[in-house]
């Protein structure tokens, strides 16, 4: 069991979860309507700090962005008796787009854009010495790194996980999401009959999570979570709901639904996002349970929003309280849900909180209140476990390797065998798919680092002969039960300065959302996923540099996961056309079968 022993959440609504908590209760929002702002042509309504709480939260030789996630990691730790600098604690970072606004700017150090780099920087100024993990898995970042960080301690690498999910709003940021028809200028209406598009936000939250319970009573707990893909659209979710529903069912299990307080929701406003969640909570027989969403307080937080909404969501059942979902007024969506824009009051002790984001990704988690009782129990039962690393119990994962791939710029290995391609660079790139592929144009509208992972993928699952390998388990396999884990150091920073073209000059001002949603690294999992109907978990990681033994530990970790029977996963990296790596494998874990 993984507990959780401190949180904060800054955001402009406060500095602290309590405040942040009383603000949201008593219907406070700093959502607001900005006109030319960063020289955007058109309005746009979101939640920004001011200029007073910008600079309370500066620290010198650290970017706005990288400040404000010190602020928060601070505030939370303020209490804590743990050693920051021991081997038992790891820190994961969830964000979309971190320093993206320093790109093009006058750096003296640019290597502040690679979001791994800006996460070693981070884990100096706090004290942590262990590889920081960066989670850019887009929309559900936040709650991808909370799933990520429980599996980590579960599986006995670390005692202790600091998570801290942040994004800062900018012209490339806030551009990209008007290219997309995304936005409302008003305030966002969640589910409501009205609703026009979603509002951003900037926040940090972060919490702390431990494989011991700390000095309260009723501590929170990670119940259970997951990750599943829709398979469907890069951009739009699935009409079904099936990732979001794979989800549901997946953390369900074991959970009387009758315990549930209510489902908080990712609630966005946007039209496509709303219906689907309805219909997945509905599809699972969630609909009479109370569910709210909680964008009308912060607008859409981006990397921090899982965390964010997560711990209020804990916050409002320590008080005994199922928050309004602010801004709704009238049902708008098909699945029959409950949902109010009052509060409610409630004495249950757990609830679930859905995500979902961009490269057809979604998470979900279910936290409970853990009583004095069981921790009695479980105090009794068996020993409490060691806090020092050495003295933990680490499960062991053991998985085979069945095909591995390397694609560098001068050509290919498939097993250990050079494969015949012609070109070299991005020419190689598309004479491998006109000779291995050949029936997938879509192929000519990814960005870079999608190519490259759907060229290394499409050979590791077909094995270079041009149809799907023969074994006894592919029916599993096309089923969902493969996962899709990739790390890299660049993140998608070819993809952003391709955009960044796009709105650099003022007087041809013209965001493409073509090129903006390919700067969302993880959507090159998406595209492997539909191209393939993978249905199962996908995520993407940034590492400060190759780090294998820090690789070796995620992918471990995600085979805690029951439901997941064998990965693609590897290191991808994608600086330019003439600069780029896939050193890419196919395994699958080994699992003693039930006699």
């Amino acid at each position: 069991m993984v507990y959780k022993i401190a949180d904060n959440i800054t955001s402009p609504l406060g500095m602290t979860t309590a405040e942040n908590y009383s603000a949201v209760k008593d219907g406070h929002s700093v959502l607001r309507h900005f006109v030319g702002k960063w020289g955007i042509p058109e309005p746009f309504c979101a939640s920004l700090f001011s200029d007073v709480q910008n600079d309370a939260m500066l620290i010198d030789g650290m970017t706005r962005f990288e400040s404000m996630v010190v602020c928060s990691i601070r505030h939370a730790l303020k209490d804590i008796t743990f050693n920051i600098a021991g081997p038992d604690v790891v820190f994961l970072l969830a964000t979309t787009k971190a320093n993206v606004e320093q790109l093009g700017c006058d750096m003296t150090t640019p290597s502040v854009v690679y979001p791994g780099e800006s996460a070693l920087h981070i884990s100096q100024a706090i004290g942590i010495t262990t590889t920081p993990i960066v989670v850019s898995n887009a929309c559900i970042s936040g709650l991808s790194a909370i799933i990520a960080g429980c599996r980590l301690l579960e599986l006995g690498q670390y005692a202790h996980a600091i998570v801290c999910g942040a994004d800062v709003l900018n012209r490339f940021v806030i551009s990209g999401f008007q290219s997309l028809k995304a936005l409302s200028e008003d305030t966002c209406k969640p589910f409501d009959m009205e609703r026009l598009g979603l509002n951003l936000g900037e926040a940090a939250a972060t919490i702390v999570l431990s494989v011991e319970p700390g000095n309260e009573s009723r501590p929170w707990s990670i119940l259970s979570g997951a990750i599943h893909n829709d398979a469907y659209h890069i951009s739009a979710p699935s009409k079904r709901g099936d990732g979001a529903y794979l989800c549901l069912k997946e953390v369900l299990q074991g959970i009387d639904i009758n315990d549930l307080a209510f489902v908080n929701a990712h609630g966005t406003a946007t039209l496509f996002n709303d219906q689907m969640e309805s219909v997945a909570i509905e599809r699972v027989g969630l609909g009479d349970i109370p569910v709210n969403a909680l964008k009308g307080y912060y607008g859409h937080t981006l990397g921090a929003a899982g965390v964010v909404e997560t711990l209020l969501c804990m916050r409002s059942l320590d008080d005994h309280t199922v928050l309004g979902t602010k801004g709704y007024e009238e049902l708008g969506v098909s699945g029959k849900i409950r949902i109010s824009s009052t509060h409610g009051t409630t004495d249950k002790n757990c609830f679930v909180k859905m995500i979902s984001g961009f490269g057809g990704c979604n998470a979900t988690l279910v936290a409970g209140l853990v009583t004095s009782e069981v921790l009695r129990l479980r105090s009794k039962d068996k020993e409490p476990m060691p806090l020092l690393l050495k003295e933990r119990e680490k499960k062991n994962i053991l998985y085979e390797t069945k095909d591995e791939i390397c694609i560098m710029p001068e050509g290919v290995t498939l097993n250990d065998q050079a494969l015949t391609c012609h070109g070299h660079g991005k020419e190689l790139l598309t004479n491998l798919y006109k000779e291995y592929v050949g029936d997938y144009p879509k192929y000519y509208k990814m960005d870079g680092l999608s190519k490259l992972g759907f060229i290394a993928s499409e050979l590791l699952l077909h094995s270079g002969r041009g149809n799907k390998t023969e074994t006894s388990d592919d029916a599993e396999f096309t089923f969902g039960r493969c996962a899709i884990i990739l790390f890299n150091h660049s993140s998608s920073l070819c993809a952003d300065k391709h955009y960044l073209e796009s709105i650099e000059d003022k007087d041809n001002y013209f965001p493409s959302p073509s090129l903006f949603v390919y700067t969302l690294p993880n959507i090159v999992t998406g595209e492997i996923a539909i191209k393939n109907g993978l249905h199962g978990e996908t995520a993407f990681y940034i590492l400060p540099e190759r780090n294998e033994t820090t690789m070796r530990q995620v992918v471990d970790a995600t085979f805690l996961d029951p439901s997941i029977d064998s990965m693609i996963t590897g290191w991808i990296d994608y600086e330019d056309d003439q600069h780029f790596e896939a050193d890419m494998r196919m395994i699958r874990v080994k699992r003693e079968k039930p006699r």
